[in-house]
């Protein structure tokens, strides 16, 4: 099991649920949970074979920021 972090400019709770619901949409076996109340809008992914780079693009193309936190 594997676990990504990410920073990402998410600000709203509806914002929030939209992109878990398509997340969870194209990756059902991830387990998906914002933290909006750390100053980094942290995007936590769960998952066995996580690949990065495919959560990122996902939420970059629905117009948000998403980076792998540092």
């Amino acid at each position: 099991m594997a676990v990504e972090v990410f920073k990402t400019n998410v600000q709203r709770e509806l914002d929030k649920n939209y992109i878990i619901a398509v997340i969870q949409t194209q990756f059902p076996h991830y387990k998906v949970n914002f933290d909006l109340e750390d100053c980094d809008k942290i995007l936590r992914v769960e998952g066995v074979a996580l690949e990065p780079k495919n959560i990122i693009d996902y939420v970059n193309c629905l117009g948000y920021i998403c980076v792998p936190l540092e």
